[in-house]
């Protein structure tokens, strides 16, 4: 498949979970403490449930609109699919109308249920599993075009690394986790290394991959109950803290052949983000981060990705500065904020060179991704 003359690479697409995941799929040692999906008239209602006295609320306090255009338009972009149950089918479909020849698949549900803190840690590992072993079943009746990226628990380092080489022999193409820090280090804290070096180990790349709600601190926790301006902050925002802590905090230094993503948080503030902390560097490294060899660019461009939205046209700021090769391609389908079917067309129409957009469609998330696929068509 092609559209317009390109193979098209989704970095970064999504699935919605049936609201019973976890009541078939987690260990039964966790069945009467797992989480559930609520339903809704919403035909995109991503809301867990709790058992009582297991899980803190969001702290969203009014959670994504029910109301408005925007909602409007989701209600009947994604009615068919909502009521076809979003399965395997759907997806494939939904993949057609955009003209995507592979994508990765992360959650919806799945993107806030290990944000709570001092998580019981057997238990989130179980979560995880029983989200990993779901999707791996989702992606069964396409192998080549569903990829999957497996959930990571941040909670206990050596659980985490036991999954991550259990999905590796699951055929998975990445493992991702949230960005925001929910067990109150930083992600460049040395207790995390060991997971970093089986990922290099395994040749597994990370996808961070954030969202605007959270049960743990989140810097759009002060916009409540504004979720327009949440969404505008959260992502980015925290994205840029785990930039920090890889390009800076040293962990790339120790990690030469790690491949990190960071995923749905625009691309554009980028430049003056790395401008900044090269900036820390020249100052401070010595004192703060004597381990480092070069400045904080260098490790982004040696071993990082960050995705644009379709219709991001400041990214050509972004391009401008750093060049192409380091920024993905993603739908974000169907979420609240996925231009689908139309995700394709708007990125074409960006004021970008046609080698500019072949990298960003296909050659870098294929480099990412470590996939030996080629992009001729």
């Amino acid at each position: 498949m092609a559209k317009n003359g390109y193979k098209i690479f989704d970095s970064d697409m999504h699935i919605m979970e049936p609201a019973d995941l976890w009541q078939r799929y987690i260990d039964t040692k966790y069945g009467d403490i797992a989480p559930k999906g609520r339903t809704s008239d919403n035909v995109r209602d991503l809301g867990i449930s709790w058992p009582a006295g297991q899980t803190a609320a969001s702290r969203i306090t009014h959670g994504t609109p029910h109301k408005g255009h925007n909602y409007d338009r989701n209600q009947g972009t994604y009615a068919d699919h909502s009521a076809r149950g979003w399965a395997p089918e759907v997806q494939l479909e939904a993949m057609d109308a955009e003209g995507l020849d592979i994508a990765v698949l992360y959650p919806s549900r799945g993107l806030s249920v290990l944000t709570q803190p001092d998580m019981d840690p057997g238990f989130a590992d179980a979560i995880a599993r029983g989200y990993n072993d779901w999707l791996s079943d989702f992606c069964k009746p396409d192998p080549v075009r569903l990829l999957g990226a497996g959930m990571l628990s941040p909670y206990d380092v050596d659980l985490a690394i036991a999954e991550a080489r259990r999905v590796s022999k699951m055929g998975f193409r990445a493992v991702f986790m949230r960005s925001n820090m929910v067990t109150a280090k930083p992600w460049h804290d040395p207790s995390f290394d060991p997971l970093w070096s089986v990922l290099e180990e395994l040749d597994l790349p990370l996808g961070f991959h954030e969202a605007s709600g959270s049960a743990f601190q989140q810097p759009g926790d002060e916009f409540d109950p504004n979720f327009m301006l949440r969404r505008v902050y959260a992502q980015p925002m925290t994205q840029m803290l785990a930039v920090g802590s890889f390009c800076g905090g040293g962990i790339l230094e120790r990690h030469p052949k790690l491949r990190v993503a960071f995923l749905e948080a625009n691309c554009s503030w980028l430049p003056w983000l790395l401008w900044r902390l090269d900036e820390g560097y020249e100052r401070e490294a010595d004192i703060f981060v004597p381990e480092l060899n070069m400045a904080p660019t260098d490790y982004f461009k040696r071993q990082c990705w960050v995705s644009v939205e379709p219709d991001e046209t400041p990214a050509r700021y972004t391009i401008a500065e750093l060049g192409a090769d380091q920024i993905v391609f993603s739908t974000d389908y169907p979420h609240g904020d996925s231009r689908w079917p139309d995700s394709v067309d708007a990125f074409l129409e960006l004021p970008l060179s046609d080698e500019e957009k072949r990298k960003i469609l296909w050659d870098n998330c294929a480099r990412f991704y470590a996939m030996e696929v080629p992009a001729s068509v």
